[in-house]
């Protein structure tokens, strides 16, 4: 039975948040908000968390995961960035963009893409996903909380509690955070390739 944790959207409990962060390094898997929609999290070497999203998702082993980063000195250390790249992620976050790039040695395995080890990275815009990320002191690994055979994503905790209970350990609920995507915009080749388009404005990749 999942845990439910009432956060307000501006000024998050540091108790709570706290409290989430220690079950997240207990192993649990969370729904969270985030700038564009609900997310799944877990700790990035959290193996059957990431069973579980899958499971959950319906996911084959091509799908891009995405690292949740406090900010970019930690976005570092999981992708190789260069100079001309770098400036324009910079110039996009935090935001509600998904960047996929080569993965780091500091990247498990079984996150990256099969063929082309390469991961999702973004930079949220909310104010309790940064909480909770500050407080965790590490990324989360996450995935959009969207049903198979659905359109849209989740938006309400209390309907992410009542059909997800079974599966999830806690939510996390500060409020409706719509059902907008993140735009994904693969930067694995160099020149950016907009995968998805989304929340983010595309046109500064175009």
């Amino acid at each position: 039975m999942a845990k439910y944790f009432d956060v307000h959207p501006q000024t998050p409990q540091a108790r709570t948040i706290g409290t989430v962060a220690d079950s997240l390094r207990s192993g649990a898997l969370i729904a969270y908000p985030t700038d564009s929609s609900f997310a799944l999290g877990c700790r990035m070497g959290n193996h059957e968390g990431l069973d579980r999203i899958r499971s959950i998702r319906r996911l084959d082993d091509r799908h891009h995961f995405t690292l949740m980063c406090e900010n970019f000195a930690q976005l570092g250390q999981f992708v190789h960035i260069d100079n001309a790249v770098f400036r324009a992620v910079k110039a996009a976050t935090p935001g509600s963009y998904t960047f996929i790039l080569p993965a780091t040695k500091e990247v498990p395995r079984r996150l990256m893409h099969p063929k082309k080890k390469t991961v999702g990275v973004r930079i949220p815009d909310h104010v309790v996903t940064q909480a909770l990320l500050a407080e965790l002191g590490e990324p989360l690994l996450s995935s959009t909380l969207l049903l198979p055979g659905e359109e849209e994503p989740l938006t309400q905790g209390w309907e992410i509690k009542e059909r997800l209970d079974h599966v999830l350990d806690a939510v996390v609920d500060s409020g409706d955070c719509g059902t907008d995507l993140t735009t994904v915009v693969d930067f694995s080749g160099g020149a950016a390739e907009i995968v998805r388009r989304g929340a983010g404005d595309p046109a500064r990749f175009e």
